[in-house]
């Protein structure tokens, strides 16, 4: 009942200010009222889900793949799963540190480990809140980056985590 609540009183004074029938306030006041009027429902609509605790690399290997179809990896055996390597030519570290320029010239991106040979961020849909989580492991030895996109919840990702990174690949390229 308190989210309706404050959904109704959100609307009521985005609809207020739209309108112009907003009490004398300061233009401080006006854009606090307005940004937690616009905030309120927004939060309640977040998907965000838990971070995972069990990502990462193990023995040259990042995590498989559930069976729901919202996850793509270069590791996959699956054809439903399975996406390409990175592939790069040169220095490693240059291209783990072209990898992340391209990371964070992409919107509603967070890294939240950069060590070693590993990268982990976080994409945030614009809309709802989802959040997926995308991992790179660059293996110096067979000269590729191993991908894996995954959505943290739900089933379908309508084919998100795919296009995902073949943006990445095109923009590394």
């Amino acid at each position: 009942m308190s989210k309706l609540v404050a959904i109704a009183a959100s609307l009521y004074f985005v609809t207020l200010a739209y309108f112009g029938f907003v009490p004398a306030a300061s233009a401080n006041s006006l854009t606090h009222t307005l940004n937690s009027a616009i905030a309120t429902p927004m939060a309640l609509f977040s998907f965000s889900g838990t971070r995972p605790t069990n990502l990462g690399v193990t023995n040259g290997k990042l995590l498989d793949c559930p069976n729901s179809p919202n996850c793509v990896s270069s590791q996959s055996t699956d054809a439903e799963h399975k996406i390409a390597p990175l592939t790069y030519t040169g220095d490693p570290a240059k291209a783990l540190a072209d990898l992340k320029a391209v990371i964070e010239s992409l919107p509603r991106t967070k890294i939240i480990t950069a060590e070693g040979n590993y990268i982990y961020a976080e994409f945030t849909s614009k809309l709802m809140g989802y959040v997926d989580d995308v991992e790179f492991y660059l293996n110096a030895d067979k000269g590729i980056i191993e991908v894996r996109s995954a959505s943290r919840l739900g089933q379908s990702d309508l084919g998100v985590n795919r296009d995902r990174i073949e943006t990445i690949r095109s923009k590394f390229a």
